[in-house]
């Protein structure tokens, strides 16, 4: 399995869905579907532990901040050769566990990647409808299940079996975790936010950066979300005025969130600095961005007044500690 075309939907919150539309060579063999199926995995595993960080360390400071399990999902049917697929997954089903996020509920309950789940939400996946290769609609309604009975319970009863056939039923209570999907596609080099989630293309130049420089590029799309940008701009209009003070904004408060994870809020800057000489010619000489230079120089200012609000209170309370600027009309 050489190539993956299509959309890949990754979610960071609980159920953590994946979509998956791959294309899967007919003679590729059981071993190589495996080997590629893992590396798939690992990838879909450093964005959601990195997002799950970044969820989880802010949500007292987050509304709404719903319970999360840290389970990420994959339907076999998602891809062009769903047999292929459960034969390098091992399983005899279409549901699987595609990642689990360490320390989160989901790996507390003992679940594993490539866990076949039987059933989660008080849904039998074999009550399931079909879904033909590339219809995503299935694991997209299971997810939205899994959401509501969080939302309703706390909680969410999952019954899987493991690699060695021995069925396990829980009922894995979540932890609060700010409202944000994360999302990664199969292309593309772009980072962006649309209110709910945080959109990530597999080209995107920051995923292979060191794991807080990487937490920092997610962490400004993030404070995109959490501070309701796009509906501001909606309501304000897109101009490029605009437009430059929500993202001098979403700079600003990624150190924040930074801090509340478990990273260096330092990272922040260390990320533009990394990143702006190389990418000097895009968004960051763009009309709508600072500089890459002034970007780390925003940053660098928030700095001490994370570490005077840490010092006093233990967590970098952003919520009311953090100056807005560009949607305090």
């Amino acid at each position: 399995m050489r190539q993956c075309r299509g959309l890949r939907l990754i979610a960071a919150r609980v159920l953590a869905g994946a979509l998956f539309l791959c294309a899967v060579p007919a003679r590729a063999g059981v071993a190589e579907d495996r080997a590629a199926l893992h590396a798939l995995q690992a990838e879909d595993l450093r964005l959601q532990s990195i997002g799950w960080r970044l969820a989880t360390g802010n949500a007292p400071f987050c509304n709404p901040a719903p319970p999360a399990i840290g389970l990420l999902l994959q339907d076999m049917a998602n891809y062009s050769q769903p047999a292929a697929m459960r034969a390098a997954a091992g399983i005899a089903g279409d549901m699987a566990v595609g990642a689990v996020v360490p320390g989160s509920p989901a790996a507390a309950a003992g679940m594993a990647a490539n866990d076949e789940i039987l059933s989660i939400a008080d849904r039998p996946i074999s009550a399931l409808p079909a879904a033909r290769p590339g219809d995503w609609r299935r694991l997209a309604n299971l997810h939205d299940a899994v959401d509501a009975a969080l939302a309703r319970d706390g909680a969410v009863t999952v019954a899987w079996r493991d690699a060695g056939g021995t069925v396990h039923d829980a009922r894995v209570t979540g932890v609060p975790a700010c409202y944000t999907r994360f999302e990664l596609l199969s292309s593309g080099g772009r980072a962006s936010a649309d209110g709910k989630r945080v959109v990530i293309g597999r080209d995107f130049s920051g995923l292979g950066m060191e794991e807080p420089e990487m937490a920092a590029a997610l962490a400004h799309e993030l404070a995109h979300n959490l501070l309701a940008h796009r509906a501001w701009l909606r309501k304000e209009g897109r101009t490029v005025g605009n437009i430059r003070q929500t993202e001098r904004e979403a700079d600003r408060l990624m150190p924040w969130l930074l801090a509340n994870a478990g990273y260096d809020p330092a990272a922040a800057a260390r990320f533009f600095r990394q990143w702006g000489p190389r990418h000097g010619g895009w968004i960051f000489r763009a009309r709508t961005h600072d500089g890459w230079d002034e970007r780390a120089e925003f940053v660098t200012a928030e700095l001490p007044k994370i570490a005077a609000m840490r010092a006093a209170g233990g967590m970098a309370d952003w919520r009311t500690g953090f100056a807005r600027t560009a949607t305090k009309r």
